[in-house]
C-alpha cells in the first residue's frame, strides 16, 4: 500500500509539474507542450505501474512466509499433542495392567490363606494324634522295660554322664599332649607380656641447663653491644640463652642435648677467660665441639664395652655417646639403654633364649632417641631404620620396632623380652621422676572406688598401686556375687581413674565358724 501511495503522489507531482511548465513555456507552441505532457504522463504512469508490480509482489512473498510459519507451528502443535495422548494412552494402559495384576495376586492371597488356614487345623489334629501315640508309646515302654519315667531318666543321664567322661578324659589327653608342645613358647611369651605391664610412664624431659656466673656484671659483657654477642653465641652453638633477672645465672635452652652441652662448656670457658665477642666465640665453640665429638666417641665406646655388644658400627657408636645428653621422662637415655640390655640378657639366660641377640637389640632399641629431633618419625622408626641401614636382620628389626605396645606386633620371644625389659627400666624406682603426691591421691581414689560398692568390708592398693586387695562381707557376698564385684569394680576404674599399664582387682572372700570348748 505504502508503494501505491508513492506512484499516486508521484503522479500527482508529474501532472503538476506540466501544469506550471504548460504555463510557463506559453510561448512555445502547443504542440511541443503537448507533446512534453504526454510524455511524461506516460512516464509517469509506467513508474507508477512498476511500483504496484514490485509492491504486490513483495506482499504476496510476505504473506506466504507468514502463511508457512503459521501451517509449521500448527503442525508442530498437532504433533505435540498426538505425543501427549500416545503417553497418556501407555500410561492407562499401564495402570489397567498394575490393576489386574494387583487382583490376581489378592485372589492368590486369598487362595493361599484358605491353604493356611486348612493346613493348620490338620498340623493340629496331627499334633493332638502324635501326642496321644507318644503317651501311648511311653505306657507300653514303662510296662516293656518295668522302670517308671524318673528311673529312665535317670539311667539315661548316668549313661550320658558316662560318655561325657570318656570324652573329656580323651580331650584332656590331646589336650596335655597339645600344651606341653607349646608350652615352653607360650609361657615364655605370657611372662614377658606380664612383666610388660607393670610400667610407669608420668615424667617430665629436661631442656635446660643453668650456667654459674660470679656477679651479674658479666650479664651484659655476654650480650654485648647492640646484643651482637649473645646473637653469635646463639648463632655458632644453635642454643637459646636466656639472660633475665636470676641472680648470678644464665639458662641454655635446647632440645638437642648434645647442643646444650658444648654451650654449657663453652659459655663457662668464655666466663673465665673474660674475652667475649663474636671472634673469640666462634673459636672456643669449635674447639669444645671437637672434645665433645671425641668424648661422644668415648662414651659410645665404653657403653659397647659395658653392654658386651662388640663390632658395633661406627656411627651406632656415635650415637650411643649421644643418648648421654638425651633424657626421656626424666632418666638418662644411656642409662636407661644399659639397664634394658642388662635386664634383657638376665631374662633371656632365664628363659633360655638368645642372649646376644637380646643384648645387642636392647642397645639399639632406643638409639633413634639420638636424632628423633632432626629426623621426622617416632623413635622406634628410627632405630629400625638405623638398625636396617646397618644390615641387621629382620628380627632384630621387628624387636626393636615393636618394644612399645600398639605400634608393631612382636614376632618371637625376644621381642617380648626386649619389650619387658624397657618398661621395667622405666617403671623402676626412682628412675623417672613421679609426683609424690600425684602417687598417693591415686592410691586414695583406687582405694575410694572399691569401699563405695555394698559388701566391701576392707579395700587396700599394693604393689605401687597395681594391685587392689577387697575384703568382702560374706553374709552379704556369695561366690558368684564375687566374681561380678570385682568385675564392675575392675571397670569402675577404668572408666574414672588414670593410671598406667594394669591395676589387677582381687576379691576375698572367706567364711570362719569358731566354737568353743569348755
Amino acid at each position: 500500500m505504502g508503494d501505491i501511495v508513492v506512484i499516486i503522489i508521484t503522479a500527482f507531482i508529474a501532472l503538476v509539474v506540466g501544469y506550471i511548465l504548460r504555463f510557463a513555456y506559453a510561448k512555445l507552441s502547443a504542440k511541443s507542450i503537448e507533446q512534453i505532457s504526454e510524455r511524461t504522463i506516460k512516464e509517469a504512469k509506467l513508474i507508477a505501474e512498476t511500483k504496484s508490480k514490485e509492491a504486490l509482489l513483495e506482499a504476496k512473498l510476505i504473506v506466504d512466509s507468514e502463511r508457512k510459519e503459521f501451517e509449521q507451528e500448527i503442525k508442530e502443535k498437532r504433533q505435540s499433542i498426538r505425543n501427549t495422548e500416545n503417553r497418556l494412552d501407555q500410561r492407562e494402559e499401564n495402570l489397567d495392567r498394575k490393576t489386574d495384576a494387583a487382583d490376581r495376586r489378592e485372589k492368590d492371597l486369598t487362595i493361599k490363606e484358605k491353604s493356611f488356614s486348612l493346613r493348620e487345623q490338620l498340623l493340629s489334629t496331627k499334633f493332638l494324634e502324635i501326642d496321644k501315640i507318644k503317651e501311648e508309646q511311653k505306657k507300653i515302654l514303662e510296662k516293656t522295660s518295668e522302670m517308671t519315667k524318673e528311673q529312665a531318666k535317670k539311667t539315661l543321664i548316668n549313661e550320658m554322664e558316662e560318655e561325657a567322661k570318656r570324652d573329656a578324659v580323651v580331650l584332656l589327653q590331646k589336650l596335655e599332649q597339645e600344651t606341653r608342645e607349646s608350652a615352653d613358647k607360650k609361657s615364655k611369651e605370657i611372662l614377658s607380656i606380664a612383666i610388660q605391664r607393670v610400667a610407669a610412664d608420668h615424667t617430665a624431659d629436661i631442656t635446660t641447663s643453668a650456667v654459674q656466673i660470679p656477679n651479674d656484671e658479666i650479664k651484659g659483657r655476654i650480650i654485648g653491644r647492640e646484643g651482637r654477642n649473645i646473637r653469635a653465641f646463639e648463632y655458632v652453638t644453635g642454643v637459646d640463652l636466656i639472660v633475665d633477672d636470676t641472680p648470678e645465672a644464665i639458662t641454655i635452652s635446647s632440645f638437642d642435648g648434645v647442643r646444650r652441652q658444648i654451650a654449657k662448656i663453652a659459655l663457662e670457658r668464655l666466663i673465665i677467660d673474660g674475652r667475649i665477642h663474636p671472634t673469640r666465640i666462634e673459636e672456643v665453640v669449635e674447639k669444645v665441639k671437637k672434645e665433645i665429638s671425641q668424648y661422644i666417641k668415648e662414651v659410645g665406646e665404653q657403653a659397647a664395652i659395658d653392654a658386651g655388644v662388640p663390632g658395633l658400627n661406627p656411627e651406632v657408636i656415635k650415637l650411643l655417646g649421644k643418648l648421654k645428653y638425651r633424657t626421656s621422662y626424666g632418666q638418662n637415655q644411656l642409662q636407661h639403654t644399659l639397664e634394658v640390655v642388662w635386664l634383657a640378657g638376665s631374662i633371656a639366660g632365664e628363659l633360655g633364649l638368645d642372649i646376644a641377640f637380646c643384648k645387642k637389640a636392647a642397645l639399639l632399641h632406643d638409639i633413634g632417641k639420638a636424632v628423633d629431633h632432626e629426623v621426622d618419625g617416632t623413635h622406634h622408626q628410627i632405630s629400625a631404620d638405623i638398625a636396617k641401614k646397618c644390615g641387621e636382620s629382620a628380627k632384630m628389626v621387628n624387636a626393636i620396632l615393636s618394644h612399645h605396645e600398639g605400634f608393631e606386633t612382636p614376632e618371637t620371644p625376644e621381642a617380648f623380652i626386649i619389650a619387658a625389659a624397657d618398661v621395667i627400666s622405666a617403671a623402676r624406682p626412682g628412675a623417672r621422676r613421679e609426683s609424690v603426691e600425684h602417687y598417693l591421691k591415686r592410691l586414695e581414689e583406687l582405694e575410694k572406688i572399691a569401699k563405695d560398692f555394698k559388701g566391701v568390708s576392707i579395700a587396700y592398693a599394693i604393689q605401687a598401686g597395681r594391685e587392689v586387695r577387697i575384703l568382702v562381707e560374706s553374709e552379704c557376698i556369695n561366690d558368684k556375687q564375687a566374681q561380678l564385684l570385682a568385675y564392675d569394680i575392675a571397670k569402675k576404674v577404668e572408666q574414672e581413674l588414670e593410671y598406667p599399664g594394669q591395676i589387677k582387682i582381687t576379691v576375698i572372700r572367706e567364711t570362719r565358724v569358731q566354737a568353743l570348748a569348755k
